[in-house]
Parts: C-alpha cells; sequence; structure tokens
C-alpha cells in the first residue's frame, strides 16, 4: 500500500489525455478562416468615416455658435445719453459666478435705465437721481481701477458688489417715485374734473 499518490494520478493523466490526429490543427484553422468572413477596408470606408467626422466638427461648430451665451457687456449709460464701456479686468473676470453676479446687476441696471419714462413733469427728480448714480460709477470706476492695480481681495469685490446692488436699488426707488409722481398727478386731474 505505500504508493505514492503523485505517482498514480501522473498515470491515470496520461491515460485519459486525448490525442489529436495529425493535421487537425492545421485543418481546424482553415475552416475558420473560410468561414469568417474577410474584413476589406477599402479606401471608400476610410473616406465615409473621415467625411461624418468632419460633418459633426462642422454641425457642432455652427451649433456653438449660434447658441453660445454672449456675455453682457457692462455698459453704463450716463445722463447726457453717453455710453461708457469698461477696459480691463472686471468683476466678472475673476470667476464663473461672479461674472453672473455681475451681468446679473448690470442687465437689470440697464433694464431699469431703459424703462424711466423722462417728461418735463419729472426730468428735475430724473436728475438728481442720474447724479447720484454718476457718483456711484465714479466710486465703481475707482474700484475697478483698484482691483486690477492691487489684485482681487474680498474688499474690493464686495465693495463692487455692493455698488452694483445700491445702484439697483436707487434705481427702483426712481422708478417708485416716479409712479408716485403719476398716481398723485392723476388723482389731482380726477379731482379737477370732479
Amino acid at each position: 500500500m505505500s504508493q505514492d499518490l503523485r505517482e498514480l494520478f501522473k498515470k491515470e493523466r496520461e491515460k485519459e489525455k486525448p490525442r489529436m490526429n495529425h493535421g487537425h490543427q492545421e485543418r481546424f484553422l482553415e475552416r475558420l478562416e473560410d468561414e469568417l468572413p474577410k474584413a476589406k477596408k477599402s479606401y471608400l470606408y476610410v473616406l465615409k468615416i473621415a467625411a461624418t467626422v468632419l460633418l459633426f466638427i462642422t454641425a457642432g461648430y455652427f451649433a456653438f455658435e449660434k447658441y453660445a451665451e454672449e456675455p453682457i457687456k457692462q455698459t453704463i449709460v450716463k445722463k447726457d445719453g453717453e455710453i461708457e464701456k469698461r477696459k480691463g479686468i472686471s468683476l466678472g473676470d475673476l470667476s464663473p459666478d461672479l461674472k453672473k453676479v455681475e451681468n446679473y446687476y448690470v442687465a437689470n441696471i440697464n433694464l431699469e435705465l431703459s424703462k424711466l419714462a423722462v417728461s418735463d413733469d419729472n426730468k428735475a427728480l430724473v436728475d438728481s437721481y442720474m447724479e447720484q448714480l454718476e457718483s456711484l460709477d465714479t466710486e465703481y470706476k475707482r474700484l475697478n481701477k483698484e482691483l486690477n492695480e492691487i489684485g482681487p481681495n474680498d474688499q474690493t469685490i464686495s465693495a463692487l458688489i455692493q455698488n452694483l446692488q445700491l445702484r439697483l436699488q436707487l434705481l427702483q426707488k426712481l422708478k417708485k417715485k416716479l409712479n408716485d409722481l403719476n398716481t398723485s398727478k392723476n388723482e389731482q386731474v380726477e379731482t379737477n374734473i370732479i
């Protein structure tokens, strides 16, 4: 009984090992090549791929040009109707979030300015508010110059944002006063008619 198990397993494996017929592997590979389709990459196939890629690139370019979000240019309308454009880095150049904030306030300021209905009756009121806006604009220029010379810091950034907020609030107050003035004039006209 002192047989070595390793020897027994080795002999058993040799008995069970199937042997392939001579040339079996060559015949198998030959049949396999006959059955598989031949891959023919022609010049026309490469041109089709290149044309498709070119089509996608062109479509992407035109879509980008058409739907690209144009940044709102910071323009300020002065009292005399002159339009001034900013130079150098601005608040929006520092980060995308600050750009959104700046675009929001500048767009709303310009919208409120465009909605103002100036007449002979309210010209003095509008002029006084425009002078305040010009002083805020002068301060904004100074802060922007500081931003360009010294570099961005928290105090300058928050002061620029507060300046924009003050301008918008000032315009909203002007709009409210103009509405109140028109309402009081309408009430006076109605009482005079009665």
